[in-house]
């Protein structure tokens, strides 16, 4: 999810545009996008934002669990903001940053560059998903031998999010899948409809739980959690705007809303 400024001014006391972008993310998968508000006028803010998570959480996981918090907190601090989803590629998305096409963005990847920074969120574990009335995962966890006699659904593609099916190929399962999506937001219709599994980032799936019938489980092994992350201009090289704007989704995306919700490994800087 990634914040870009869109064309054109906003003249005083015009409404504001905030685009956000859902996307490709970069292997390693990526989390949801945000995005960069631009002060034209009273209450008006130019912004984009790709997300989610993800992978990242991938665009489509951003566009499920943060982009809805972003824009209930935007409604209430900058009510003339306005959205639009477009896709974004996350492997070009630094470079985006530097030239200024964007003013902030979330990620999963640890993409490193001397000209950004990166601003941790949030971690989250890797579940298992099933449909609600699956016929034999029927406990709150998976064993092994369940795993490896199910078939699963994956992402894997143009959104990037890798980790799942890394997940499966250390465990030698990738021969075990059955489908590969390439958004996460195509798993839950497909695992309700199916007695397919699939592994997803435990927030992701909460959110998915709550409307479709889907429900989680957890895995037979440990896996690294992701990390969520914004990433930005430094502060010295950013205007008030974009300043206003890392404030903005730091304080709202970085705030634990579920227990899936790790808290970051580093500090956060700003």
């Amino acid at each position: 999810m990634h914040f870009a400024p869109p064309a054109g001014r906003v003249g005083s006391g015009g409404q504001g545009r905030a685009v956000l972008e859902t996307g490709r993310e970069a292997a390693g998968g990526h989390a949801p996008r945000g995005g960069v508000p631009r002060r034209g006028g009273r209450d008006s803010h130019q912004a984009c934002q790709d997300g989610a998570a993800g992978e990242g959480e991938g665009g489509a996981a951003g566009e499920a669990t943060l982009l809805p918090r972003l824009l209930a907190a935007a409604r209430e601090r900058a009510p003339r903001v306005s959205f639009t989803v477009r896709p974004l590629d996350v492997d070009d998305a630094e470079h985006q940053l530097r030239r200024g096409d964007l003013d902030a963005f979330v990620a999963t990847p640890v993409l490193t560059s001397h000209r950004t920074v990166r601003i941790p969120l949030f971690h989250e574990r890797y579940v298992g998903m099933v449909a609600a009335d699956h016929p034999r995962v029927r406990g709150e966890s998976v064993t092994m031998p369940e795993l490896e006699a199910e078939m699963h659904a994956t992402v894997f593609g143009p959104s990037g999010h890798v980790v799942p099916r890394a997940v499966l190929a250390s465990h030698g399962l990738l021969d075990r899948v059955a489908v590969d999506a390439t958004r996460f937001s195509m798993l839950p219709y497909l695992l309700e409809q199916t007695d397919l599994i699939a592994v997803v980032p435990e927030y992701v799936g909460e959110v998915f739980t709550a409307s479709h019938r889907v429900r989680l489980v957890r895995l037979p092994f440990d896996t690294e959690p992701i990390e969520v992350a914004l990433y930005a201009r430094h502060e010295s090289s950013r205007s008030p705007s974009q300043r206003w704007l890392v404030r903005f989704m730091t304080e709202v995306l970085g705030e634990r809303v579920s227990p899936a919700q790790l808290p970051p490994y580093a500090d956060r800087v700003h």
